[in-house]
């Protein structure tokens, strides 16, 4: 398989998510540089916590969509809400590069983790506004829902706000949406090839964007779903911080995505990043 790899962060990359010509696609690795980590920071991680309080079988204990599955057909999606809830409840102290990225004028933020450690960074900005994915177990026909930076719902989506917070999976503030259960992801995959769950205004901003995916690995296949189904049609180019070898699956869809590997440890290119806050301010 064939694709770019290197071994230095690009100029380009610190260069274009400055100028806003690069959007920050966040995952859950991105909480491994925080100082203290009160919430999961992987599926593994958040399946444990949420067994730990609801007994699953053990073949499906480590497998977070289907032990959620179970939680929510035996003990009630109210049960499996506020195991979700109990989990992300404490807000991490924002890291170096979560302040960064915050302090960026980029037209777009994807963040496909539940925590709400990047809505804390952006909390002192007022021109923002955030979308997140909603359960069709609780919102059947409504793919997504829109609020401002105080977190009050919105009516309409804000087209000229200046940055766009789009959470796929949905997140624990403002109003406890999660997409966590094999319902809920099937319920928008279904769809995602139409492009219908993806907020419109996510849609139009990506055409003149390429992606800077920081803490994200694609080794399982919803991650690469999402991600392949929100780069859809956008301008390019993309890179990908992965210090470990790829899998074959995600080498296949580096490759396929024409995505640019970067070899380094995702905390050496985040001190690389926030060298040049003063850049971005």
């Amino acid at each position: 398989m064939t694709f770019t790899t290197l071994d230095h962060l690009p100029d380009d990359v610190a260069a274009g998510l400055i100028a806003g010509s690069l959007s920050p696609y966040l995952g859950p690795g991105m909480l491994s540089l925080c100082a203290d980590l009160p919430v999961p920071g992987d599926p593994l991680a958040l399946a444990t916590v949420l067994t730990t309080r609801n007994s699953v079988p053990g073949k499906i204990k480590n497998r977070l969509t289907q032990a959620a599955q179970f939680i929510e057909n035996f003990k009630h999606r109210k049960t499996l809400v506020s195991g979700m809830d109990l989990a992300y409840a404490a807000l991490p102290a924002p890291s170096a590069l979560h302040r960064w990225v915050a302090s960026l004028k980029t037209p777009l933020i994807v963040d496909a983790w539940y925590d709400d450690t990047m809505r804390g960074a952006l909390g002192a900005r007022a021109d923002w506004a955030e979308v997140q994915g909603l359960s069709q177990s609780e919102h059947f026909g409504t793919w997504f829902g829109w609020y401002g930076a105080d977190g009050q719902p919105l009516t309409e989506e804000p087209v000229d706000v200046a940055t766009v917070f789009y959470k796929p999976w949905g997140g624990h503030l403002p109003a406890s949406n999660y997409l966590v259960s094999d319902s809920d992801h099937v319920e928008v995959l279904t769809e995602i090839d139409i492009q219908t769950p993806i907020p419109p205004v996510v849609q139009a901003r990506r055409a003149k964007l390429g992606f800077v995916f920081l803490g994200c690995r694609f080794n399982d296949q919803l991650p690469r779903t999402f991600a392949r189904q929100i780069m859809k049609r956008s301008g390019g180019p993309h890179y990908a911080i992965l210090p470990d070898a790829p899998t074959r699956m995600e080498a296949r869809f580096l490759e396929e995505q024409g995505i640019t590997r970067i070899a380094l440890p995702l905390a050496e290119v985040a001190a690389q990043l926030t060298r040049g806050v003063a850049l971005a301010a």
